[in-house]
């Protein structure tokens, strides 16, 4: 009895998620795209126990071509399948972007099997989120639901159509919110089933409300393997509200080239926390430069809001709006200094120059390992640099923390190099038995690199 009493209470907290499932069903649709085809493709490798089951239930096979047709010619093919659900009662829905790019048509199909011809309100790769139009009214729309509420380890579902599968519903767990994808967005973990054809559809809440879009997983087979993402649904409606004003997302930027501050770098440099984004280069028509950004800055607040990773600036920049002043704090040469910038909007970041080489002057060989010299007043200017030594040869300690021949030392324990002179001086005054930090300039970037006590 006792065992029958607790498996009845194990059942009893359970999730059910049936009612969920008829109240948030009905606004999650099917997309199929259509392409006209051009060429002969090559399908997709499928499982073979996966081909056999969907021969016996006869489901199409996604981007087979069909037997009885010629290859080539201008009979439309099926391209691909995802998911979408409505945001409004007159036709809005919202997907992926990867769905619906470049597809000669996006057809609809609601859970009632209607089915419509879409129209293309926006698309925005960055973010990976799309919004299409039908025209149809009185339609169930769902439930935006609210981040700041969404903890690790709560119950969620995604609806959708994986491999063509209409209305399939899978749960899970919130595996983590902030998670870093090297997308432009944060995206949501969660352990999720979520397939090809998932994409494009709602994460949901036990609440009913919609959380996040799913937009991919993590795989080394092209399935499922226990981790899924999804776009959080506060940044997802931010994108749409743009897509329904300008049909583009309208984004700003300060025109710096950054990368991630690792802990060996804050503690060499003083910084303390590792947090911030490190400027390794600086565009030199972008506003960072009027404002007097320098690569090798580390930015740690945008208008007082902390960049923990270096993945926030540029999320932090594209929301600010084009023609605004930002505030930034920046950590440069062992103290913090605001910055004042004048938010430009994005475009394609230029690509840098290549730096041009003058014959070494006379050259100087140290404790560290570096034998450097002299910039020539014509690479200085080329280099847009106010001092630094170009390192000729590389040995030892030097060698070992990652320097190359060509580089360009522009300070040494925060502590700006102006000319041969300078760092000769820095570094006789160096304790061999403490770490050294020296900023570098390679090529168009800069970062800094840490030179271990030894041998």
């Amino acid at each position: 009895m006792a065992l029958a009493a607790l498996a009845a209470h194990a059942a009893s907290t359970l999730p059910d998620f049936s009612e969920l499932v008829e109240r948030v069903g009905p606004s999650v649709v099917n997309i199929r795209t259509v392409e006209h085809a051009r060429a002969a493709r090559v399908a997709p490798e499928i499982d073979e126990n996966l081909e056999e089951l969907f021969r016996r239930f006869g489901i199409p096979l996604p981007n087979r071509p069909d037997p009885r047709r010629p290859p080539g010619g201008d009979e439309p093919a099926q391209r691909g399948i995802g998911s979408g659900f409505i945001l409004s009662g007159d036709g809005y829905v919202m997907t992926n972007a990867h769905v619906v790019d470049d597809a000669d048509e996006v057809l609809v199909t609601l859970t009632d099997k209607r089915e419509f011809k879409a129209r293309l309100v926006g698309s925005d790769k960055r973010t990976d989120v799309a919004i299409v139009k039908i025209e149809a009214r009185s339609l169930p729309a769902v439930k935006i639901g609210d981040l700041a509420r969404l903890k690790v380890g709560e119950w969620v579902i995604a609806i959708g159509s994986p491999f063509n599968l209409d209305n399939t519903v899978t749960a899970g767990i919130v595996s983590a919110k902030q998670r870093d994808t090297g997308d432009f967005l944060p995206s949501i973990q969660t352990d999720v089933a979520i397939n090809p054809g998932n994409s494009g559809g709602p994460l949901i809440n036990m609440r009913g409300e919609v959380i996040g879009v799913n937009s991919q997983i993590y795989s080394r087979s092209g399935g499922f393997m226990g981790i899924s993402f999804a776009i959080p649904i506060d940044e997802a409606m931010r994108v749409a509200q743009q897509l329904l004003e300008h049909g583009r997302v309208i984004r700003g930027r300060i025109g710096v080239n950054i990368t991630a501050v690792t802990r060996e770098v804050a503690d060499s440099i003083g910084l303390g926390a590792v947090r911030g984004a490190l400027v390794q280069g600086v565009d030199p028509l972008g506003p960072a430069e009027a404002a007097g950004v320098e690569p090798g800055d580390i930015i740690t607040q945008v208008d007082g809001k902390l960049v923990e990773r270096s993945t926030d600036l540029p999320r932090l920049i594209a929301a600010a709006r084009p023609g605004a002043r930002a505030a930034l704090q920046v950590y440069r040469r062992g103290s913090y200094r605001e910055i004042g910038v004048t938010v430009g909007e994005f475009d394609a970041e230029r690509a840098a120059r290549p730096v041009r080489s003058e014959a070494p002057v006379p050259s100087t060989q140290g404790a560290l390992g570096l034998s450097v010299s002299e910039l020539g007043e014509a690479e200085r200017r080329e280099l847009k640099l106010r001092g630094g030594v170009r390192v000729d040869a590389v040995e030892g300690r030097a060698q070992r923390a990652g320097l190359r021949e060509g580089d360009v030392v522009l300070s040494i324990d925060n502590t700006e190099v102006l000319d041969l002179q300078q760092f000769n001086t820095l570094l006789a005054s160096l304790d061999p038995a403490r770490t050294v930090s020296l900023l570098v300039r390679r090529g168009a970037w800069v970062n800094y690199l840490v030179i271990r006590p030894g041998r």
